[in-house]
């Protein structure tokens, strides 16, 4: 399922993460915490350092949004931390304390007297986060990820941000670095983000390879966000 606002690029996912269980549960009178859980809820969302289309900066509205979609997991594009131009604010942990969403921030390089980066937020505990280092083009780049422990048995699940950037070529070689880094993780990978890449490009392609790639249907572009023509953002 994709949803589009008017600030940046963001998409939503529901996905399976377990089997068994019963979804009727709840509906025989069962409360919801008993019923097994079986899928999750998952947000990418480019939230260009908290300035939207009208220029103007207001994590509420954004704190809002992530709110009212009820995720699990917010992998969580072009945040700011204590930079000059967002007001010296530690965006991802405002963002954390907005929502009621435990955080982590993973910067890219300095910027503005702060760092500038991505970060990801969670309703499923996590004991740390891992800002993996990728492959440099005109800005460097990293992939945040956590590993989050999954409702009930379900076990642990990796859950990593991504935010591609710029040539094709540059973009396919901190694809194949993060793949490298991810290969031994064990129990299920989960990428989500601004990938700056489109579904028939050889970047897709080769992340295809391993994950598997939704199709969300024909409503399925993400870029621009005011008219969008393009779909680069995904989770896999």
């Amino acid at each position: 399922m994709l949803v589009r606002l008017a600030v940046s690029m963001i998409v939503l996912a529901v996905v399976c993460v377990a089997r068994g269980g019963s979804p009727a549960a709840a509906a025989d009178g069962a409360s919801p915490a008993s019923a097994p859980r079986t899928t999750l809820r998952i947000l990418a969302y480019n939230i260009h350092h908290g300035a939207g289309n009208d220029k103007k900066l207001d994590l509420e509205r954004i704190a809002r949004l992530i709110h009212s979609l009820d995720p699990d997991l917010v992998a969580l594009q072009e945040v700011d931390y204590r930079t000059k131009r967002t007001e010296r604010v530690d965006q991802a942990a405002e963002l954390g304390r907005r929502t009621g969403l435990a955080w982590a921030f993973g910067p890219f390089m300095d910027y503005e007297g702060g760092e500038y980066g991505m970060a990801v937020l969670s309703a499923l505990p996590f004991a740390d986060s891992t800002n993996h280092r990728l492959p440099e083009g005109p800005e460097p780049r990293s992939s945040l990820t956590i590993r989050v422990r999954l409702p009930g048995d379900a076990g642990d699940l990796v859950f990593a941000g991504i935010h591609f950037y710029r040539t094709a070529e540059e973009r396919m070689a901190q694809a194949r670095r993060l793949l490298e880094v991810l290969e031994p993780e064990k129990g299920p990978v989960i990428l989500a983000g601004d990938f700056n890449s489109t579904p028939d490009s050889e970047v897709m392609g080769f992340i295809g390879e391993t994950f598997v790639i939704p199709d969300k249907g024909d409503d399925h572009f993400t870029f621009r966000s005011d008219r969008p023509d393009r779909e680069i953002d995904f989770i896999v």
